[in-house]
């Protein structure tokens, strides 16, 4: 057999192989499709909520904790360098801290008269 009666032959296959295909898929989801792939993406979404907010409230306590850390440390500074325990609006007027320190959670970061720093 000659080489051109070969690739014809296959080519012949090949289509009627492929209008077959075309004819038998169908393009598309269905209804039950659709609903299955809703139903996978809500149950997702009900497990991973919960588990953000619970999170969110870790990382708020610890970016608090930070906060604390810091202006404690400012404070720190400031006694070593004047001798005397700042307020926090020294610490702002000196240029210790850039403006009054707030928690991720809103409350207010303050510094008691023996100089510790808490919320």
């Amino acid at each position: 057999m000659k080489k051109e009666t070969v690739f014809t032959l296959i080519e012949s296959r090949c289509t009627k192989f492929l209008s077959k295909i075309k004819q038998n898929s169908e393009f598309g989801f269905t209804l039950i499709e659709m609903l299955v792939v809703l139903l996978v993406i809500s149950v997702l979404l009900l497990i991973t909520i919960p588990n953000v907010t619970k999170h969110n409230q870790g990382i708020q306590k610890k970016g608090c904790e930070g906060l604390i850390n810091m202006v404690q440390a400012q404070a720190t500074s400031y006694h070593i360098d004047n001798q005397k325990i700042p307020t926090l609006q020294d610490l702002i007027d000196e240029g210790y801290l850039r403006e009054q320190p707030i928690c991720p959670n809103g409350d207010n970061v303050v510094i008691s008269s023996t100089g510790e720093v808490g919320i």
